[in-house]
Formats: C-alpha cells, sequence, structure tokens
C-alpha cells in the first residue's frame, strides 16, 4: 500500500469527521463558539474503555469524568508533528495559569509495538509532568478510534523498526461528564486555544 493511498484514506476519514462536525453544527447550532475548532451542542457518550497508563495504572472512562480533557493522538518516534503539538499543549498549559488544574492533558500513542509504558512516560513528562500517557492493544485502540473519531495507519519504513504512523492531528475535546464534546483542529495557535478552554471552563464551571 502507497504512502499516497494512505495519505489519502486517512484524508477521506477525517473529511468524514469534519462532515459529521458540520453537520451537526448546523442542525444544532454549538452553545459556545470557539476559534480553535467546533464544540457540539450535544456531546455524544463515550463507550467503557480500558487503556494502559505510563504508570502502570489501567486508565479507563472514569478517570475522565470531573474534569475537561484534551486527548492528542499520536507516538513517540513521530518525527514533527507530535513534539511540535505537544509542546504547543505545554505552552497551552502555561498559558491557563492556575486553570490547568482543571483539564487534563492526555497523549495517547497509537504505537503499542514500541512505545512501552516506561518510553511513553518517559517522552510524555519531558512536555510536562502532568500530561497523562496512555496506549493500548490495537484492538482496543480501534474500537477507541471508532468511537472518538480519529484514525491512524503503519506506514512501512526500510525496517521493520523504522516504521511511521499515519494519525489524526485533532485535538479531541471531552467534557467534564466524560462524554465527547468537540474537536480543537490544526493549524493551532496558543493564544486562541488558551481563550478557548478557559472559556469552556467559564461556562461550564
Amino acid at each position: 500500500m502507497s504512502n499516497r493511498y494512505l495519505s489519502w484514506t486517512l484524508l477521506a476519514g477525517f473529511a468524514v469527521l469534519v462532515g459529521i462536525v458540520a453537520g451537526l453544527a448546523v442542525l444544532r447550532p454549538a452553545a459556545v463558539a470557539i476559534q480553535s475548532g467546533t464544540v457540539l451542542q450535544q456531546p455524544r457518550a463515550i463507550a467503557a474503555f480500558s487503556l494502559n497508563g505510563s504508570d502502570g495504572k489501567p486508565y479507563t472512562r472514569s478517570d475522565l469524568a470531573g474534569h475537561w480533557s484534551l486527548l492528542y493522538v499520536g507516538y513517540t518516534h513521530c518525527p514533527d508533528l507530535c513534539p511540535t503539538t505537544l509542546a504547543q499543549l505545554k505552552a497551552v498549559e502555561k498559558g491557563l495559569g492556575g486553570d490547568a488544574a482543571k483539564i487534563r492533558f492526555i497523549f495517547l500513542s497509537i504505537d503499542p509495538e514500541r512505545d512501552t509504558p516506561e518510553i511513553l512516560g518517559q517522552y510524555t513528562h519531558y512536555f510536562s509532568p502532568d500530561f497523562i500517557a496512555v496506549t493500548a492493544p490495537k484492538a482496543q485502540l480501534d474500537a477507541l478510534g471508532a468511537n472518538l473519531g480519529f484514525v491512524y495507519e503503519k506506514v512501512p519504513g526500510q525496517t521493520p523498526q523504522s516504521y511511521l504512523m499515519d494519525h489524526s492531528s485533532a485535538l479531541i475535546l471531552i467534557d467534564p461528564k466524560a462524554r465527547l464534546a468537540g474537536y480543537l483542529t490544526p493549524p493551532f495557535k496558543t493564544e486562541n486555544l488558551v481563550s478557548d478552554l478557559k472559556q469552556l471552563l467559564e461556562k461550564f464551571s
């Protein structure tokens, strides 16, 4: 399978996602207008799941309750997009000041073959010790992806271990009731993300 085909597959999947979100926004205008993406007026339920945390403990849907969460899908061998986004989220965390404690930043690795809990934790905590790092076997990732609306695909490299992972780049917004609340889409601007998150915290606190 060619890289071009994989790219088109991912783009098509993301286009479907954007279409669904746009359709919901037209039919049910969002209660909050944000600069960085779309907030759903009617949040969607998230099915039960169990991920492997970098701390060695299971991470489940119940861990999402009681606070807002921003989930980003990526992997530690990512050459550019993932470290750039995590560095930006670090800046967002700093920009939120005291409000940062009300939001969980979650890095979900879609490369469990290479991203052991130890490696994943070291990588994520380089950006912030408060960032949460999780992963899971492919079957669980596929089920969660279908539920949350993210896609990913393995791109073979010159050696078995030099492969890349194409993946969605949107930030997935989850509300304090552990429901899918919206998507923040690139290109990201730190000041806009901070403003949007503060607005959500203020309106729904």
